[in-house]
């Protein structure tokens, strides 16, 4: 299935914010470090990793093992800087969101008709554990841009989903290869949670070995939403050179995740990989409409989250959230 590449708005504002188009509070080269964000009013805290631009070679080359048709033909392509965290979002930052009791309650967004998330209507993490420390799973795209979004008023600083490519580019951490580590499918245990080694659960961030630019759990643990609409064909398309690309939400279904997760085999954890979604994942849920929030069967799902270099203007980020909450 086919989507455009964009809508006119989110083009607009999507180039604004990436493109350093407008006027931006930019933090300056000395500046430009890794930091601890903390939340107002909460302990918890996370580290943010910077990520300087740079160009690569985005998807997999044709011999690459397990390569799958939508990973290519290869481009070259530039991603402007960014903050990146260094683990996926845990229970301990998504609960500060999910309990929290001070947020508006407001219609401006129709997500649940409430601007927090709606409680669930069953154990999603399926036994496997709340610590603080895990993952946190099993939350639509659209839950993961409103925890951004919260994130943004709490903080002042605007957060976001990473596009493919920026995950790509952080996971590569300069290789060329299958995996951040190089193509030996052996060494696969010292980086990542899959099908191999994690007792069929989720396990708790940072326990493996992080990658060249210090980011843990690129492969594996859980599979990590990323800001795109899914496209089998996007890279037929994409010009040699592209800067930024993203592609801009069409519909509900595909959106498209990257990593591999605790429940998929090797294969699936290549840094290539694109994972669409699909409405399967979410098939069980009891409720009419469905949630927009929460995935039944979408146990293997997280996310981690980005800071772009650029900042966007208020009614930038504003527009640019509500443009994937509709």
């Amino acid at each position: 299935m086919k989507h455009p590449l964009c809508h006119l708005l989110y083009h607009k504002v999507l180039t604004l914010i990436l493109a350093f188009s407008c006027i931006f509070s930019i933090a300056t080269a000395q500046d430009f470090l890794p930091y601890e964000q903390t939340v107002p009013g909460a302990a918890v805290k996370f580290k943010m990793i910077p990520i300087k631009g740079g160009s690569f070679t985005l998807g997999s080359a044709a011999a690459e093992a397990g390569r799958e048709e939508d990973e290519g033909p290869q481009k070259k392509v530039e991603v402007s800087a960014f903050w990146i965290e260094e683990h996926e979002v845990t229970f301990a930052e998504w609960d500060t969101f999910f309990k929290n009791m001070d947020v508006p309650q407001t219609k401006a967004i129709d997500v649940d008709a409430v601007s927090r998330p709606t409680a669930q209507y069953i154990d999603l993490t399926w036994g496997m554990g709340r610590e603080p420390q895990h993952p946190a799973n099993s939350m639509s795209q659209q839950a993961c841009i409103m925890y951004c979004r919260w994130l943004y008023t709490k903080t002042g600083i605007f957060y976001r989903l990473p596009t493919e490519a920026e995950w790509e580019y952080a996971c590569r951490a300069g290789s060329t290869t299958a995996y951040t580590f190089g193509n030996d499918v052996k060494l696969l245990p010292e980086y990542g949670y899959f099908v191999s080694n994690s007792g069929g659960k989720y396990q708790p961030v940072k326990q493996l070995k992080p990658n060249a630019w210090g980011l843990y759990d690129m492969h594996g643990n859980l599979s990590e939403w990323t800001l795109d609409q899914y496209d089998a064909a996007t890279y037929n398309t994409l010009a040699d050179g592209a800067k930024d690309p993203t592609v801009a939400p069409a519909s509900r279904y595909p959106r498209a995740a990257r990593g591999g997760s605790y429940l998929d085999d090797a294969s699936m954890l290549r840094t290539a990989n694109r994972i669409p979604s699909n409405a399967a994942w979410n098939k069980r849920d009891p409720q009419i409409p469905k949630s927009r929030w929460w995935l039944t069967e979408g146990m293997y799902m997280g996310f981690r989250i980005v800071r772009p270099l650029a900042q966007p203007t208020a009614a930038e980020a504003d527009a640019f959230y509500a443009s994937y909450l509709k």
